[in-house]
């Protein structure tokens, strides 16, 4: 704790967000091909828009990260149909306040369109997260 700084106790959502960020901790340690690390995230998902409806837009980051997470976790088991809404809800998310998130959210859902023969579509994300890399100047 910082001296004169503020306290965790008095900040919105921070032990929900330590459990959010623990949930997706966990699922990373699981076995890819089974089902806890998807339930996992299932439960990380619901707990962080939970967090997002009683804070709006402080936790959009996590949530987005939470749901790119699972995207590519069914990209892994083959199911890119599944993750497709996931993605482009991440980049929704992330859209409002662009920068890294942005970038991120938009190479994983370039690579969920990949899975399902949209390389057109993949290579237009690419370029719009390559466009929002850019260094500024």
């Amino acid at each position: 704790m910082t001296r004169n700084g503020p306290d965790d106790a008095t900040r919105r959502g921070t032990a929900e967000t330590a459990e959010i960020e623990g949930l997706l901790a966990l699922a990373a340690t699981r076995p890819k091909w089974g089902r806890a690390a998807l339930n996992v995230m299932s439960e990380a998902i619901a707990k962080c828009r939970a967090l997002r409806r009683r804070v709006p837009g402080e936790h959009d980051a996590l949530l987005a990260r939470c749901l790119w997470t699972t995207a590519l976790m069914l990209l892994d088991r083959r199911q890119a149909v599944e993750a497709l809404p996931l993605a482009q809800e991440a980049v929704a998310l992330t859209r409002a306040r662009g920068g890294a998130p942005l970038v991120q959210a938009l190479r994983h859902l370039a690579s969920v369109e990949e899975a399902l023969n949209r390389f057109s579509e993949a290579a237009a994300t690419l370029e719009e997260a390559d466009r929002d890399n850019r260094p500024p100047g």
